[in-house]
């Protein structure tokens, strides 16, 4: 299952994340979303989990502080499309 993190403090990085969602069960990626341009958090991520860690991380760690920001934790959503710019 893949899991939308919010709220991440600016020094939350892909490390920092994973180690975080591993006390929930076996974590296959964490990703700290990024500004292209600039290279800084956007303040948010995503950790990929299997569903029975993914759900205990959601029901134990949504609104926990990592690095002093209470996290918001749901299951992520497909993308929508988005119109082409031209």
């Amino acid at each position: 299952m893949n899991l939308y993190v919010g709220n991440l403090s600016w020094g939350v990085d892909d490390d920092l994340l994973k180690d975080f969602f591993q006390k929930y069960g076996d974590v296959t990626e964490a990703r700290v979303i990024t500004d292209r341009e600039t290279g800084r958090s956007r303040g948010f991520g995503f950790v990929e989990m299997p569903d029975e860690a993914a759900k205990k991380a959601i029901a134990e760690g949504d609104g926990i502080e990592l690095d002093g920001r209470p996290l918001k934790i749901n299951e992520a959503k497909p993308r929508e499309p988005r119109p082409r710019r031209y």
